[in-house]
């Protein structure tokens, strides 16, 4: 259960607060940061302002949770100081005590992160920003920062941030992916307090339509394939608008990111590969020390956009982070993707008190009404529906409303080969202009015969795993009374269904 911090009863309850996902138990929240893993315990960091539920002088939250579902909050880790707001970073398990910050022999936790001097910036200066540590003997607890910090100074570069860390094994170093303006550099360490510059990306590749943050930089196996993942978080410039996050697949030789020239025709020109379609999954990381015997890499991003984060319609606290999801490579004739999926552990959120809805083999034509079938709210559901690729011109979707006649609609075009998201009519969108203001579009990537939906609802999110999750789409929405209903839907002929199925979710709080 989400517990901790906070004894009013009326806490993860309040209008609009999702129900099984991770959100503060008050104020703001952004980037989720200092990922790791250590004594069966997933660490969740993330950037917080504790006194209002906007943007403010940043802190670091902490939560933690045994399984990635139920999050336990603990106190703040880390507060502003005379350097600065302390921005998003990474953590890491020194196994080796590189650090030398160890004690009992146990390996000590190390924090990096960025430094923001306010006070700097509103000056006129440019080396506002630069790099700290804090570190760990207690399992996370308490953190304690190095008292030599920055441990990387600014030279005079504004935009300079988000330190993302890991252990370079084949090499024995630590790698820093750090952005910089309009592209990444590359820092390797042999003690995490002393480093140097090795190497940069991006200038010629990729989305440049705002600045570059929240890197990543990490293998994944294909078989006995491996290729190194750069993950970076671009604001503005996304597809749909605002913030979104592009990657770039290639080789990294120990001190700096080789793009793969299958990968190339693809981030000519502005263009980018977008991990996430939708509008609201930005400055997603990894989390750092998942044991080999799992062997999985995990992301997590922030469930909103800066077009609007600020005014969406909630007070008490905001923002949430995304569903937690697994990567894996994908081979295509484009060259390697990424896939996304839900882990694993989210099965157990599954409530098996309520028997799911499970239909095979039938057509639809026109529509078909789950309402009286499901016997559970929508906004509480997973959806798992697979259809045979329609022969004409069709739309396909899946609608949650209420009885205000507000909906969200997320579905299939065959005539254009997209995936798309409609909140127009979704209840509360005249905060901003950028919210509703059209549809968004994902292309469809896969060349198989039936398209695959698997969908998580909750209270005020959707999330799309098309086609095992070679196109995703993350939506947030606000109507004004939750939704009721849920209908699929087809334009023009009728559609095969080969499978449907929808689960009943048990929220992750009390």
């Amino acid at each position: 259960m989400q517990k901790g911090l906070g004894q009013n009863k009326d806490l993860y309850h309040e209008k609009h607060r999702p129900n099984y996902h991770f959100s503060p138990p008050k104020a703001w929240m952004n980037d989720p940061n200092g990922l790791f893993f250590y004594k069966g315990e997933y660490h969740l960091f993330y950037q917080h302002f504790p006194d209002q539920s906007v943007w403010g002088p940043m802190h670091w939250g902490h939560a933690i949770s045994k399984n990635l579902t139920h999050w336990e909050n603990l106190p703040i880790a880390l507060y502003p100081d005379s350097l600065g707001y302390i921005f998003s970073g990474s953590a890491v398990v020194d196994w080796n005590n590189t650090s030398g910050f160890g004690k009992n022999n146990q390996p000590p936790l190390i924090a990096i992160f960025t430094y923001h001097n306010m006070a700097a910036e509103k000056a006129g200066k440019n080396d506002f920003e630069s790099q700290g540590i804090a570190y760990s003997n207690d399992k996370g607890r308490t953190w304690t920062k190095y008292a030599n910090n920055p441990v990387i100074k600014n030279q005079g570069v504004r935009d300079f941030r988000d330190p993302k860390v890991s252990w370079d094994e084949a090499r024995k170093q630590w790698v820093m992916a750090l952005a910089v303006q309009d592209h990444h550099e590359f820092w390797v360490s042999k003690n995490l307090k002393d480093w140097s510059k090795s190497g940069s990306f991006g200038k010629e590749w990729g989305n440049h339509g705002g600045v570059w943050e929240c890197a990543d930089l990490f293998p994944l196996k294909d078989g006995k394939i491996t290729k190194w993942v750069l993950i970076v978080n671009i604001n503005p410039g996304a597809l749909n608008g605002g913030s979104g996050t592009q990657y770039f697949i290639g080789e990294f030789d120990g001190k700096t990111f080789v793009l793969d020239e299958s990968f190339k025709p693809s981030v000519m020109n502005g263009n980018g590969v977008w991990l996430d379609y939708g509008k609201d999954n930005y400055a997603g990381v990894t989390w750092s020390d998942i044991p080999k015997t799992d062997g999985r890499r995990i992301l997590i991003g922030w469930m909103s956009n800066w077009q609007y984060a600020n005014i969406v319609p909630t007070t008490q606290w905001r923002s949430a982070t995304t569903l937690p999801r697994e990567l894996t490579l994908k081979a295509t004739s484009q060259g390697y993707r990424l896939a996304s999926t839900p882990v694993k552990e989210l099965q157990s959120l599954r409530n098996l008190a309520k028997k799911p809805l499970q239909v095979s083999n039938v057509t639809i034509k026109d529509s078909l009404d789950l309402n009286t079938k499901l016997g559970f709210v929508p906004t509480l559901s997973e959806v798992e529906l697979s259809f045979e690729k329609p022969k004409t011109n069709d739309i396909v979707n899946i609608e949650i409303s209420n009885a205000k006649g507000e909906k969200y609609i997320i579905g299939y075009n065959s005539e254009k080969n997209t995936f798309f998201s409609d909140r127009t009519k979704s209840g509360k969108v005249d905060f901003s202009n950028d919210f509703a203001a059209k549809i968004h579009i994902a292309p469809r990537l896969s060349d198989s015969n039936i398209i695959k939906m698997h969908l998580f609802f909750d209270v005020s999110s959707a999330e799309l795993f098309a086609d095992d999750g070679t196109t995703v789409m993350t939506e947030i929405f606000f109507p004004n009374e939750d939704y009721t209903k849920m209908n699929i839907k087809t334009s023009g002929a009728p559609i095969k269904v080969k499978s449907l199925k929808v689960w009943n979710l048990k929220r992750s709080w009390k």
